[in-house]
C-alpha cells in the first residue's frame, strides 16, 4: 500500500513537472511570436506610413476645386488642373471592374463548387496563378495588338479590358479560397431540402461568403488603379475630357507619371496632389463598398 501510494505521488509529481516545462515552453513561444509578429506589422506600417505622410505632406498643398475640376493648363504654368484625368479614371476603372468581377467570381464559383479537382480545372488554376504574376507591360501590349490596332484608336475600351485582364486572376483566386472556408454542413443542410447545387451555392454558399469576396473585389481595384504601364499602350491619354469609349482619355497613373518627368516645380506639385487624390478615391471606394456590405439590401 505504501509503495502505491509513493508510486502515485511520484507519477503525479513527474505528470505536474511535465505539464509545467511544457506550459511555460508553450508560453515563452507563443510570447516570442506574438512579438515577432508585431514586429513585421511595425516594419508593415513604417513605410506605408511614410510613403502616405509623404504623399500628404507634397500634396495637399496643391488640392484646390480648380485642381479637381479643370483640364492641365500650358505646360509649366502651374495653373489647371486633373480634371480629366479623374473623370477618365473613374470610367475606366469602372469599366474593368464590371468585366472583371463577374467573370472572375462566376469562375471562382466554379473552381471551388463545380470543377473541384480535375485535369481542366488543375489548369485554369495553374494559368490563373501564372496570369496573376504576368508583368502588366505585357498585357497592355497585348491590349495594344489585339484591340488598339484592330479599333484604329486608342480607346477607354482598350484601356479597361486590359485592366481587366490584371484584375481576373485576384478575383478567381479570392474567391475560390473564400468559398472553401464556407462550413461544409451549409451545403449539407440545403442538400437535405432538396435544394439544387446551384440554388445552395447562390442562395446560401455565396452570401456566406460575400464579405471576402468583396474585399477579393476591392483589392484588385486598388491593384488596377495605379497602373501606368498598360494605359500607355491602350488609352495613350489626352487633356480633353471624355469624348466616347472609342476615344482616348486620361487618368491619374498616367498623368502622374507625366507630371513627374518634366522639370518644373508646378508639374511635380500636381504630380503629388494627383498621387494624394488616387489614394484618396481608393480609399472612398472601399470604405464606401465596405458600407454597402452591411447594409440590410446588401444582404
Amino acid at each position: 500500500m505504501t509503495s502505491y501510494t509513493s508510486s502515485n505521488k511520484n507519477y503525479s509529481e513527474i505528470l505536474h513537472e511535465t505539464v509545467t516545462k511544457n506550459y511555460k515552453k508553450r508560453m515563452i513561444v507563443n510570447k516570442l511570436i506574438t512579438a515577432f509578429t508585431i514586429v513585421c506589422v511595425i516594419a508593415a506600417i513604417i513605410p506605408l506610413g511614410s510613403i502616405l505622410i509623404e504623399v500628404v505632406k507634397n500634396g495637399a498643398s496643391a488640392i484646390s476645386f480648380e485642381f479637381l475640376t479643370q483640364p492641365q493648363g500650358s505646360i509649366g504654368s502651374g495653373r489647371g488642373g486633373v480634371g480629366p484625368a479623374i473623370q477618365g479614371t473613374i470610367i475606366v476603372v469602372g469599366l474593368a471592374s464590371l468585366i472583371a468581377a463577374p467573370v472572375g467570381v462566376l469562375a471562382g464559383i466554379y473552381l471551388s463548387e463545380f470543377a473541384k479537382e480535375g485535369v481542366f480545372a488543375n489548369s485554369v488554376r495553374f494559368f490563373n496563378d501564372v496570369l496573376t504574376g504576368l508583368p502588366s507591360i505585357v498585357i497592355g501590349i497585348v491590349g495594344y495588338v489585339i484591340i488598339v490596332l484592330s479599333i484604329g484608336s486608342f480607346s477607354v475600351f482598350a484601356g479597361a479590358v486590359s485592366l481587366s485582364i490584371i484584375m481576373i486572376p485576384i478575383v478567381v483566386r479570392v474567391t475560390e479560397e473564400t468559398l472553401k472556408i464556407v462550413p461544409y454542413s451549409l451545403r449539407e443542410a440545403g442538400h437535405s431540402l432538396g435544394i439544387s447545387k446551384a440554388k445552395i451555392t447562390l442562395s446560401i454558399v455565396l452570401p456566406s461568403a460575400k464579405h471576402g469576396i468583396l474585399t477579393g473585389i476591392v483589392l484588385a481595384i486598388s491593384r488596377i488603379a495605379g497602373e501606368t504601364a498598360p494605359l500607355i499602350m491602350t488609352i495613350l491619354g489626352t487633356s480633353l475630357f471624355f469624348t466616347g469609349i472609342t476615344g482616348p482619355v486620361d487618368a491619374l497613373p498616367l498623368r502622374i507619371w507625366r507630371l513627374a518627368s518634366q522639370p518644373y516645380e508646378s508639374a511635380h506639385a500636381f504630380g503629388w496632389g494627383s498621387a494624394l487624390v488616387l489614394i484618396l478615391m481608393i480609399l472612398a471606394m472601399s470604405v464606401g463598398l465596405r458600407f454597402l456590405a452591411r447594409r440590410r439590401s446588401f444582404k
